[in-house]
């Protein structure tokens, strides 16, 4: 990972804990929770997505009590003018609690003092969640192209 990282501290969400120490990361719980749940991962690779989340900016949320991982959130950055935050996922015990919602806002609050140009993201099921942090549909998305599956 690069030798720059988040800037907060950890920010509370009624019981959870969300902070972006990667040491706190379970990353056999994230690669489990993405492989086997997530429909953007299904299937992916344990190296590959190891390799995921040493290249990235990584969040997760963990309950107060226990210190059990609830939620996860992958950013990747060049820390100047863009990001794209994916990866998100919620465990299914935690959902409904609001989880999701304050992860992707400890995620843009905590981006906000590198000054980006623009954060980006891809859900086909969360519109409403990330709607609540400020993210709104692309306003000329004929601009936008990809390379690779779409």
């Amino acid at each position: 990972m690069s030798d720059t990282t988040a800037t907060a501290g950890p920010v509370i969400h009624g019981a959870y804990e969300i902070s972006a120490d990667l040491a706190r990361i379970d990353v056999a719980r994230v690669h489990h929770w993405l492989s086997t749940d997530a429909y953007w991962a299904l299937g992916r690779p344990r190296e590959k997505q190891d390799r995921d989340i040493a290249a990235s900016l990584n969040y997760g949320a963990y309950h107060r009590e226990s210190g059990e991982m609830s939620a996860y959130a992958r950013v990747v950055t060049d820390y100047a003018t863009f990001a794209w935050l994916c990866d998100v996922y919620v465990d299914r015990a935690a959902r409904g609690t609001g989880l999701g919602t304050a992860l992707a806002t400890a995620v843009r609050d905590d981006l906000e003092v590198y000054g980006l140009r623009r954060i980006m993201l891809a859900t086909a099921d969360a519109h409403g969640v990330y709607e609540k942090v400020g993210f709104t549909p692309l306003q000329n998305p004929d601009k936008w192209m990809a390379l690779g599956q779409q």
